[in-house]
């Protein structure tokens, strides 16, 4: 006897040794179903299940489940179309407005799912043509410490070209529309021109409403005028549009990188060399992860293709003075530094112009005195105001010998504070 293999209609069957069907299936005839179950020894249909398995296949039923959130996704989805929002304030907002009577972990779990599909999507990488167009985009708001434990509080700008990846980044201290518009400059500057769309999200230093799916969006009427004497077009986005997978993995780099000087540095000085070298190792050194190339080398055919600007014509929207307004104490807070005025300044308004390290203080145009940028020390006073200062407080009627006397004996136990000695020789005119 021999075991047998046969294919009958597509079917492998083993036999068993005392069983064979050559000739039923080979030799012409139609198999013989009750033939073979009574060899068997089972009903006719097992046998046709065997031979005919797509005749019996059943499709599983999928089993529908009903959520309570299914009326109101709608609404969750529109709100994640259009802004940024947590799901605890959807979840309060469909409570509170819409009747909604099912738990938190459901609209959470949701808006997981939707965010989740949203920034897979932005990962897709596009590709842009030579010139065409690049991204800003701000870190903001990271804190970071002198070895003297004063704190700062810093923001990153940063300018990406589309084809090239080539980037600026620059070190700020605030997100004020005229702080966006020295940056652009000074990415103009760096680039040897701009792109012909520059996009941004929806920061509001440029846009005065968002688009939604009722609106358009409005661009701020400064912001449009500047990119008009530029020479380049705004375009804008909605919420979590079109990050690019390659921006964001430029940010991360920038602001692990500057963690790390957390407590390492002298001066902010100190801070804005470590961006100018970051800027450069991102551009000249690193290969970009979108594009597996140095920006530097793309960079070298972008370039050509970018428009020229005119940086005079620009030079209006620069940072303007800043003022400070005297505290209580007469001092002003000048990038996390403190320095004293004339107690006769207590209240008003101070503005700082600075240059080569060294700041200049002036009330209503007039100056008052200069002093040398000092991040050593948390307090810098001139000595007279110092001595005006405790005379007009607890030290008030005590001779000026005693006032003086009392500092010096006590200079070097007055931690974070510098005290210039002698007139403000440094007064200059006007």
């Amino acid at each position: 006897m021999l075991i047998a293999s046969h294919k009958v209609k597509g079917v492998d069957i083993s036999m068993r040794k005392d069983i064979t069907i050559e000739k039923m299936v080979y030799g012409g005839e139609k198999v013989n179903k009750s033939a073979l179950a009574r060899q068997y020894g089972c009903c006719w249909e097992t046998i046709d299940r065997r031979l005919n398995p797509e005749k019996y296949k059943v499709e599983k039923k999928k089993r529908i489940y009903i959520s309570k959130l299914d009326n109101y996704k709608h609404i969750v989805d529109e709100k994640l179309e259009n802004d940024n929002i947590p799901a605890t304030g959807i979840y309060f907002l469909l409570r509170n407005k819409y009747g909604y009577e099912g738990k938190y972990g459901i609209v959470r779990r949701y808006v997981s799912s939707v965010k989740g599909k949203i920034i897979t999507n932005l990962t897709i990488r596009f590709e842009t043509i030579k010139g065409y167009q690049s991204q800003v985009d701000w870190k903001e708001k990271l804190k970071l410490h002198d070895e003297k434990g004063n704190e700062y509080i810093v923001s990153i700008f940063l300018i990406v070209l589309g084809n090239s990846r080539y980037k600026y980044i620059e070190l700020t201290f605030d997100q004020t529309q005229p702080t966006l518009f020295n940056c652009l400059i000074n990415s103009f500057k760096y680039f040897g021109g701009t792109t012909e769309e520059i996009l941004f999200d929806n920061m509001k230093t440029v846009v005065d409403r968002a688009k939604s799916d009722f609106t358009q969006v409005v661009i701020n009427s400064k912001a449009s005028q500047f990119a008009k004497d530029a020479g380049f077009k705004i375009v804008t986005c909605r919420a979590y549009r079109p990050m690019t997978k390659g921006k964001v993995e430029t940010l991360a780099k920038i602001m692990n990188r500057l963690k790390a000087y957390d407590y390492e540095f002298k001066e902010v000085e100190e801070l804005t060399t470590v961006v100018k070298k970051l800027n450069y190792d991102l551009n000249y050194v690193e290969k970009s992860q979108a594009t597996n190339e140095k920006p530097i080398t793309l960079f070298e055919k972008e370039k050509e293709y970018l428009i020229p600007v005119n940086i005079k014509l620009l030079e209006n929207y620069k940072l303007p003075e800043k003022t400070y307004k005297v505290s209580n104490e007469s001092m002003i807070n000048y990038h996390g530094i403190k320095y004293s005025v004339p107690i006769q300044y207590v209240g008003k308004n101070i503005t700082v112009l600075e240059e080569d390290n060294v700041i200049h203080l002036y009330c209503n145009k007039n100056f008052i005195c200069s002093y040398k940028k000092n991040t050593n020390f948390k307090f810098n006073y001139k000595e007279e105001d110092y001595m005006d200062i405790l005379e007009h407080s607890s030290f008030n009627g005590k001779t000026e010998e005693e006032i003086k006397e009392f500092i010096r004996k006590n200079l070097n136990s007055l931690d974070g504070i510098y005290i210039e000695k002698g007139e403000t020789n440094d007064r200059r005119t006007k």
